[in-house]
């Protein structure tokens, strides 16, 4: 009795080639969205870790009668004289140090979003290792030296991300746009140009001032970056 033995034939190498060129053109496809929810995922840390930086910079505000700057950094020295944590008006990580002082907020965390100068907070913030070198990614905005209030118009801006060791904005880590955090406690998306300018509606530029600006003539806004 004979058996019928049906040898399985394998792949040919142009089969090969045409399923690897079928998967690398989906892959093709298939990246650009990944990427895009990827960064958009990142955007979103921003604004909610935006949103945790304001309620802390908001009672500062009201405790301290502008949001920090180096006349609050001096009374809050004096209210907390035995704090270990030394705040300084160089960097937006020193200004928000301020906030630990005063102890309105015990999380580095909220200080994080994803950007290439940016690394997860250790959650250590005794004495010299508060908001340490990248473990805050969050620039921020006074008018010159000062501190802002939140009795200016409601549309200014205070916190910001994503920025360039330059301290322009960068477009990368969030797909070409930026989180800010306005006076008026709410967070607006706003678009980065290739220029590393972020814009406001009907293409006006964040940091212009003047007239018929968010800031007015009487504002010099100024972003301090991160360390």
């Amino acid at each position: 009795m004979k058996t019928n033995v049906q040898t399985r034939r394998g792949f040919t190498l142009v089969e090969l080639l045409v399923v690897i060129t079928i998967i690398a053109a989906l892959a093709a496809l298939v990246s650009p969205q990944v990427l895009r929810g990827l960064k958009k995922a990142d955007l979103n840390t921003a604004i909610s870790n935006s949103r945790q930086i304001g309620q802390a910079m908001f009672t500062f505000q009201t405790d301290y009668g502008s949001f920090p700057d180096s006349d609050t950094q001096t009374d809050v020295e004096a209210e907390f004289p035995d704090s270990e944590i030394t705040a300084n008006t160089t960097t937006s990580n020193g200004y928000f140090r301020q906030l630990f002082v005063a102890e309105m907020t015990d999380s580095e965390d909220i200080f994080y979003a994803k950007t290439p100068l940016s690394k997860k907070p250790d959650g250590v913030f005794d004495g010299t290792n508060c908001l340490e070198a990248r473990e805050n990614a969050f620039g921020y905005i006074l008018d010159v030296a000062d501190g802002q209030t939140t009795g200016g118009s409601a549309s200014r801006v205070l916190v910001v991300a994503p920025l360039t060791d330059d301290e322009e904005f960068d477009p990368g880590p969030f797909d070409k746009k930026a989180s800010a955090l306005r006076i008026d406690q709410s967070v607006q998306v706003l678009k980065i140009n290739n220029s590393g300018e972020a814009l406001l509606g009907g293409g006006k530029k964040l940091l212009d001032s003047g007239e018929n600006t968010i800031w007015g003539t009487e504002i010099t806004p100024t972003i301090v970056g991160p360390e």
